[in-house]
């Protein structure tokens, strides 16, 4: 299981640990990745994701999962994010 965020694809970063006397080791940066179900609202249904502390912050400022999903790109977002995308779309289009 890779350590990357399903809504908002950040993964790890590398960087350096420096000492005191300015000697620099490698040291990876692993984002907050929390088990989260968040609820889509048109769906009426909950959905299990992989999600950084940051992107759950982020669903809850765009207003849910559905406005988080329907303003992302389909890169940023996992496979299984695309398809609750796509689930969306089709729901919103039988509705309308």
């Amino acid at each position: 299981m890779s350590r990357i965020c399903e809504l908002t694809g950040k993964g790890r970063q590398v960087g350096h640990n420096v000492s005191h006397a300015n000697n620099k080791t490698k040291k990876v940066f692993l984002p907050n990745l929390q088990n989260v179900t968040l609820m889509s609202e048109k769906l009426e249904r909950s959905y299990k994701f992989r999600v950084s502390t940051h992107g759950l912050r982020s669903v809850e400022h765009n207003g849910g999962l559905d406005n988080w999903l329907m303003k992302t790109k389909d890169e940023k977002l996992s496979s299984r994010a695309v398809k609750v995308k796509r689930e969306l779309k089709k729901a919103s289009a039988e509705a309308a």
